[in-house]
């Protein structure tokens, strides 16, 4: 079983400022840093932190090399990378005194990926190979339909959403992760329970895991429902924890363990996420987490 990671990679520019700009305001910023992110980098970091061995597919532009090297130095094959002549994503980064972020994106290379781009990694994957998919790449569906067919299972992190994360079909998934926001889009509640619901009557088989921040997650599928409250720790920065989680949890599924052990090895590997500042470079080690929950 392999796992592959078809994702975007971005250039971060992170701003400390007392509180996320509002619409006609200025603010000054208290710090300015520049750190390597992507949710898909973030989340290829997170299952290589984790343990596992994780290929990354995806497109940086030619002032990417510092994507590379990280991603590199983290044990991450980069068999499938490609660079294009264009510029590299970029994401714009507020974080507020207390931690939490707002956060504006440039698609850059990242949506440069083409269909037969697509056909040639898939074509060195087969039944049962991992998929782990988020939605800052163009292509998503047809990297589902083309991944299903080849009986991949396919894990979703539908963020940013938007018109294509509503349109994936789902019965294709074997596991969505999506956040209480993002739940909210498919069914139009804020009540993450109604997004349980709709898994529960649409697509019985498939596999849901909603993080709810400092409410920690709920893991549901069609034999049970578990729930797992988030580790307390000092919030620095909010920047990559969703991230952190889909990596860790993949990772541990991955291994055979069960439900319940695997989100609580992934809340607690957020938790030490927030707890550092940085989005790729805050993304603790599997020895990190392992002695985070023993003590």
């Amino acid at each position: 079983m392999k796992i592959l990671n078809f994702g975007s990679c971005n250039i971060d520019i992170v701003c400390g400022v007392d509180h996320i700009v509002r619409p006609g305001e200025t603010v000054s910023a208290e710090s300015v840093e520049h750190f390597v992110g992507g949710k898909g980098l973030n989340q290829s970091v997170a299952l290589a932190n984790a343990g596992a061995e994780v290929y990354h597919a995806g497109c940086i532009g030619a002032d990417g090399g510092i994507l590379r090297s990280f991603m590199e130095e983290k044990g991450i094959n980069l068999k499938y990378l490609r660079v294009t002549d264009g510029k590299s994503g970029q994401a714009t980064i507020q974080v507020d005194k207390n931690g939490e972020n707002a956060i504006f994106l440039y698609k850059g290379a990242n949506h440069e990926i083409t269909k037969e781009y697509v056909d040639s990694v898939l074509s060195d994957f087969s039944r049962g190979d991992f998929l782990v998919l988020q939605n800052e790449i163009n292509n998503v569906d047809y990297i589902v339909e083309k991944a299903y067919d080849r009986g991949m299972r396919i894990f979703f992190n539908p963020a940013p959403f938007n018109d294509v994360s509503a349109k994936i079909d789902l019965s294709k998934l074997y596991c969505i992760i999506p956040n209480a926001i993002e739940s909210s889009g498919y069914t139009g509640s804020d009540d993450y329970k109604a997004f349980a619901q709709l898994i529960a009557k649409k697509y019985p088989d498939l596999t849901a895991v909603i993080t709810l921040g400092k409410d920690g997650c709920v893991y549901i599928d069609k034999n049970c429902e578990i729930r797992q409250n988030a580790f307390e720790v000092k919030t620095v920065d909010t920047t990559a924890a969703g991230d952190t989680f889909v990596g860790y949890f993949v990772a541990e599924i991955s291994r055979g363990k069960e439900p319940s052990d695997a989100i609580r090895t992934a809340c607690a590997a957020a938790a030490l996420t927030v707890s550092r500042k940085g989005s790729a470079p805050s993304i603790p080690r599997a020895y990190e987490v392992a002695e985070f929950l023993n003590n």
